[in-house]
C-alpha cells in the first residue's frame, strides 16, 4: 500500500460542473493541492478536453476535482485504455452528487479531502465492469432508484443554486405548490417502474428466472472479491422473503430494463453481464 506523506507531482483536473456548482469549494481544493505539491491545474470545458488532458499526465498523479460522474468518467476512461493496474486515481469530491465518492471512504469536505489526497494512502477497490466495457464503483439497482437530493443528475445544484437563501426557497417551493407543473407539448411522463420479468444469474446459476416477477435487482462489489446480489421478488399477499447469493459474475436478462451504476441511469438493454474485477481500483483514500 503506497502513501502518500511527501509531496507529489499532482495532476488536478477540475471538472467544469463542479465550477460552476460549488466554486468556492474549487478554490478551497485548489489552494490546499498547490500549497503541499507541486500541482498542474487543468480545466477541461468538456469530457473530450477531460479526457485528453487525463491521457496527458505524463508521471503525475491524477486528482479529479467533481462529482461522482466525474470520478466515472475518468475511471471508465483509465479502464477502456486498460491503465487503472498502473494509476492510483485521487478525488476530491464537489458537486451535486457526491453519494458514491462518501460510500468509498473519501471525505466530501473540501479540505479534508484535499489533505487526503496529499497524505492519505492507496487502497485497491473491486470494481464492476459489463460485457459493454462500462465501470459500477458502487452499487447497480434495477430498476434505477430515485436520484436523493444530493445525487440530483449531472452535479445540478438545488433550485436556485447550491446557496440559495432560505426565503428564496421557500418562495419557489409554495410556487411549484401552486402552479401545477405544465408538461412540455406532445410529451407524456413516463410510467413508473414496476415489477420485471427478469432472469438473473449469478456464476452461471440462476437465481431468479422469467417465471417470477421481481420488484428489485441490486448488485454490490463486497471487498472480499466478489458481489452481493439480492433480487426481491414480488409480493402478492405475504411479504416475499428476498432472495441472496455471491458470486463473480452476475447475468441479467429478459424484457427491455434500465439500470442505475453510480450516478447514471443506463438502457434499455435486454441482456448485461457484470463481472467484479479485484482490486482493479487504486484510490487515496485517508489514511487509518
Amino acid at each position: 500500500m503506497a502513501t502518500f506523506a511527501t509531496p507529489d507531482q499532482l495532476l488536478v483536473i477540475i471538472d467544469p460542473v463542479a465550477r460552476t456548482t460549488d466554486g468556492e469549494s474549487v478554490r478551497i481544493a485548489k489552494d490546499v493541492l498547490s500549497a503541499g505539491a507541486a500541482a498542474k491545474v487543468c480545466l477541461p470545458e468538456g469530457p473530450e478536453e477531460f479526457a485528453r488532458m487525463l491521457d496527458r499526465r505524463g508521471s503525475r498523479r491524477p486528482v479529479v476535482v467533481g462529482d461522482d460522474r466525474a470520478l466515472s468518467r475518468a475511471v471508465a476512461l483509465l479502464h477502456r485504455r486498460r491503465e487503472l493496474a498502473d494509476c492510483v486515481l485521487s478525488v476530491v469530491p464537489v458537486g451535486g452528487s457526491l453519494g458514491v465518492a462518501h460510500a468509498l471512504g473519501v471525505p466530501t469536505g473540501a479540505v479534508a479531502a484535499a489533505r487526503a489526497v496529499l497524505e492519505g494512502a492507496e487502497r485497491r477497490l473491486d470494481l464492476l465492469v459489463d460485457d459493454s466495457d462500462g465501470v459500477v464503483l458502487g452499487a447497480l439497482r434495477i430498476p434505477p432508484v430515485p436520484l436523493a437530493p444530493r445525487d440530483a443528475p449531472d452535479g445540478a445544484a438545488a433550485p436556485g443554486g447550491a446557496h440559495a437563501h432560505p426565503w428564496l426557497r421557500t418562495c419557489q417551493h409554495l410556487v411549484r405548490t401552486l402552479v401545477p407543473a405544465r408538461p412540455a407539448r406532445g410529451a407524456s411522463a413516463p410510467p413508473p417502474p414496476g415489477p420485471a420479468r427478469l432472469r438473473v444469474e449469478v456464476d452461471g446459476v440462476t437465481l431468479v428466472d422469467l417465471g417470477q416477477p421481481v420488484e428489485e435487482v441490486a448488485v454490490t462489489p463486497d471487498a472480499t472479491g466478489t458481489a452481493t446480489v439480492e433480487v426481491r421478488p414480488l409480493s402478492l399477499g405475504a411479504e416475499a422473503s428476498p432472495l441472496e447469493a455471491r458470486g463473480r459474475t452476475v447475468t441479467v436478462s429478459g424484457a427491455d430494463f434500465r439500470y442505475r451504476a453510480d450516478a447514471s441511469v443506463v438502457g434499455p438493454v435486454r441482456r448485461r453481464t457484470w463481472t467484479v474485477l479485484e482490486g482493479a481500483l487504486g484510490l487515496v483514500l485517508p489514511g487509518r
